[in-house]
């Protein structure tokens, strides 16, 4: 495993800059995960990362060994694409022992690793097959265990599930994130447009926007503390509601936000909106509702919902997971409700 470290990284694609200033650490055995929308630099930073794009300016090491000029070759990573990048003609086996043949290790060593992967990853019934005859869910699991056999000091995983359909993406994260409790502190970094990903498998993330970090903490922090209102856009699913106007003023705030799970509906005392759609999950359900301020706010109920698209009604925030933001979009503290008599306070929690 290893510890990196990036210092004021750039890099320009001609006079375009897509990485402009990133200064972060990944810890040795943990597993950081960048997102962020399409075009923030993710995938860009992997590259980097992984030496496949030079860095324009700025530093990177690994484990304090400055790297900027090492071919990938020589960085001691293993890298897993989107596309499965499998050769065709060969079997599993061939496909998982091909680097380390390339790197000159003997028949008896290619084996054992080979087989210990396969073993790790539940493809030993197929090491003998083509990447044609496995399933999409199969051919990542052998892309997996390619990077496996090398042992590489850091993963790097680049979008490596989204071109599984929904069940195997589940199916798919659960082998990823068992592995990276079999292989006993090995480090990786994870880039994916998927928060859902994001949250289940990071030990801590690293939201970008625009080339820049927005925020990096645990996805619980992330969830309950964002920095901003992009990242509490961003973090969770549903996104948080975001208001403003007369909705935030109350809260001495620019902008509000608040989670569907910290709303409900009630008789009377609350926001007036109509119900627009009503989404029924079977466990719990999602209220669309119309208040005015564009797009709708959500709300989540246990249970189905019976609400009715058209129908009025009121909603309540649990004014203790109210978040606020001021004009630049920057956290400024939760509000809470005091004592007996429900009196409003702004309380600082950064």
């Amino acid at each position: 495993m290893a510890e990196l470290q990036l210092r004021d990284v750039r890099k320009s694609f001609g006079a375009f800059e897509v990485i402009k200033g990133i200064d972060m650490e990944v810890k040795a055995g943990e597993f950081m995960v960048f997102v962020g929308p399409s075009g923030c630099g993710k995938s860009t930073l992997l590259r980097l990362i992984a030496g496949l794009e030079e860095i324009t300016s700025g530093i990177l090491t690994f484990d304090g060994q400055v790297v900027n000029h090492l071919v990938p070759s020589k960085r001691g990573i293993a890298m897993v694409f989107q596309s499965y990048a499998l050769y065709p003609h060969m079997t599993v086996f061939e496909n998982m022992s091909f680097g380390m043949r390339l790197a000159g290790a003997d028949n008896k060593e290619c084996k054992r690793r080979v087989r210990a992967a396969a073993e790790l990853l539940q493809l030993t019934p197929y090491l003998e097959r083509l990447p044609r005859q496995l399933s999409g869910g199969q051919r990542q699991r052998v892309a997996i265990g390619r990077a496996i056999v090398r042992d590489p000091k850091v993963f790097l995983f680049d979008e490596p599930l989204s071109n599984l359909d929904a069940s195997l993406r589940v199916a798919t994260r659960i082998e990823i994130a068992k592995l990276h409790r079999s292989m006993q502190g090995t480090t990786i970094i994870y880039v994916t447009h998927d928060q859902v990903e994001a949250m289940t498998l990071a030990d801590r993330i690293c939201v970008l926007r625009d080339g820049v970090v927005e925020q990096i903490g645990t996805p619980l922090e992330l969830y309950e503390r964002p920095n901003s209102v992009f990242v509490a856009g961003f973090i969770g699913s549903p996104k948080m509601n975001v208001l403003s106007g007369s909705f935030a003023q109350p809260y001495k705030a620019h902008t509000i936000g608040i989670r569907a799970e910290n709303l409900q509906i009630v008789d009377q005392g609350g926001w007036a909106g109509s119900v627009v759609h009503s989404e029924m999950l079977g466990s719990d359900s999602y209220i669309y509702v119309d208040v005015g301020v564009g797009e709708p706010v959500i709300v989540r109920e246990n249970g189905t919902s019976r609400h009715q698209p058209g129908e009025v009604v009121q909603i309540s925030p649990d004014h203790s997971h109210v978040h606020r933001f001021d004009a630049a979009g920057r956290s400024i503290g939760r509000a809470e409700m005091s004592g007996a008599h429900h009196e409003l306070q702004i309380i600082v929690k950064l």
